[in-house]
């Protein structure tokens, strides 16, 4: 479909109907249009109406504690749990269940977000009630429920203003898979659907037309029909659209996939003591960030025996688009885990270690206890022995911030990784804000702690972006800093748009140097 070239409506939504999709591939086109709402390459809502391959998801508030049965069973059926930033806890989708995701900016729609979840709730009674049912509230759990059976859940997170996620209603689809969760988190409650109610499968493109209407009704908007590629075409331009006479020249290696500049090229250092080291970490059951984010230095740091070590797993719940760090359902910390880093430190004789993490938004304090354990644990494994942690936002809770620092490291590091613009294309479920304000508390708590942090160069930034990022940084007392070549880790991640020279390095570092 060609895009319309007269004034877009503001109560106009583009209309995307999808086929059986996986999940994570429906999730990363969701994403890409809340990145271009908010950095105004989009200037319409967008809702995309579809069913989903079999597929466990985990909310916010979702952990394996809800999952009743085992992940290899699970495996053995080919069916993935997903990690995803909307609200709720655990919940299945499965063909046969409508599922609808409006990606609107509410503020613009007029919209509170309760007033939205309502409407979202309204749209699913409104369908139910044209097949004869009566679906209503439950006054202590969001969604639609017929008597004591839940009928449909609602979930949704909203990112700068844009809310994302949002209905799924349960019309033709197996119920069994319920059986194996505790649906939403919630013990005992039972899940029906509509073919299940009337005893006869429902034709699923009524139900689609159906939700298109009440979508109408209850938001007051028109749909206007558009493709998955068209929608595609139009949220994946990067930031070249707005820099179209900078990054001309520089996305051109991105399209064609030209090699690497010839400076980034390197001999990978082989020998006894990168062996050592990788024998060491495996032997431990320990993690690194080298290994997990596939860091092409991996080499060159083994060699000289150093390493990052990773703690609380090897997956993240978080999704960042330019990390390789796989995301996903997570394991409890392991409580050994403290001990065995301090070994390997010992063994290893580092004096200068780094300790950085996944980011655990499941746990209450996000593991900011157990990054303390760590810290006390490595301090005894030498007198000499300094430590430097890399940690995440903690999702900006202070008390998590002071355990970390009552352990005492001598660096605290917290990467802002890039500016400000960028971050809703880079880092769903970060905020650049705060970042800064994670970097000021620890100056404010201990200002005997120096704080570090680093930035990527290569997504698009401008220098004037990247000024501001340094005076942002000096602003909150970082006084060091390190800046580094972002590279794609896979064709799924953010593209290269630039790859920056040795010479451009170097003047960053000296106008770093002149700001303080």
């Amino acid at each position: 479909m060609e895009p319309e070239t007269r004034t877009p409506n503001p109560r106009e939504w583009l209309c995307v109907n999808l086929p059986v999709t996986p999940y994570e591939e429906v999730l990363e086109l969701q994403r890409s249009v809340v990145a271009a709402r908010n950095q105004g390459r989009l200037d319409r809502d967008v809702l995309l109406l579809l069913e989903h391959q079999p597929v466990f998801t985990l909310g916010r508030r979702g952990g394996l504690e809800n999952l009743t049965v085992s992940e290899d069973m699970l495996k053995r059926r080919g069916i993935p749990v997903v990690q995803a930033e909307r609200g709720g806890n655990i919940t299945f989708h499965g063909p046969g269940q409508l599922v609808g995701y409006p990606v609107i900016h509410l503020k613009a729609a007029g919209l509170r977000v309760v007033d939205y979840v309502s409407g979202l709730e309204d749209v699913m009674m409104g369908i139910a009630a044209d097949w004869g049912i009566t679906a209503e509230r439950n006054p202590l759990n969001r969604g639609v429920w017929v008597g004591d059976e839940k009928l449909g859940s609602v979930g949704i997170t909203v990112r700068r203003g844009v809310s994302f996620h949002g209905f799924a209603l349960n019309v033709n689809l197996s119920l069994k898979p319920f059986e194996w969760i505790n649906p939403c988190g919630l013990i005992g409650i039972r899940v029906t659907s509509l073919g299940k109610l009337l005893s006869r499968d429902i034709p699923m493109d009524r139900v689609r037309k159906a939700a298109r209407r009440h979508i109408q009704s209850v938001f007051g908007v028109r749909l206007v029909k558009t493709g998955a590629d068209e929608l595609r075409r139009m949220v994946e331009i990067e930031t070249c659209t707005k820099y179209p006479e900078r990054n001309k020249r520089e996305t051109q290696n991105v399209k064609h996939r030209t090699p690497k500049p010839s400076w980034l090229k390197r001999r990978l250092p082989t020998g006894p003591d990168y062996e050592r080291v990788r024998s060491l970490l495996k032997r431990g059951k320990l993690h690194t960030v080298c290994q997990e984010a596939k860091c092409p230095n991996i080499w060159e740091c083994f060699s000289k025996q150093t390493a990052t070590f990773m703690i609380l797993g090897s997956r993240c719940t978080r999704n960042c688009r330019f990390c390789a760090v796989d995301h996903g359902p997570v394991n409890p910390p392991d409580r050994k885990e403290p001990e065995h880093v301090a070994a390997a430190v010992k063994e290893l004789g580092l004096r200068y270690v780094v300790i950085t993490s996944v980011t655990r938004d499941d746990l209450p304090d996000g593991g900011a206890s157990h990054f303390a354990e760590t810290i006390r644990a490595v301090q005894t494994a030498g007198d000499a022995v300094k430590v430097e942690v890399l940690i995440p936002d903690f999702q900006g809770s202070p008390w998590a911030l002071e355990k970390v620092l009552a352990a005492g490291p001598d660096v605290l590091n917290h990467n802002i990784e890039t500016v400000s613009r960028l971050y809703p294309a880079a880092r769903p479920g970060a905020g650049y804000r705060r970042s800064l304000e994670l970097l000021k508390r620890v100056r404010e708590y201990n200002d005997s702690i120096p704080t570090k942090s680093g930035l990527m160069l290569g997504l698009g930034e401008t220098d004037g972006e990247i000024r501001r990022t340094l005076l942002d940084l000096l602003a909150v007392g970082c006084r060091i800093l390190t800046l580094g070549q972002y590279l794609q880790p896979t064709r799924l991640h953010l593209p290269v748009q630039r790859f920056i020279p040795p010479q451009e390095f170097d003047q960053w570092r000296e106008t770093a140097l002149e700001m303080g």
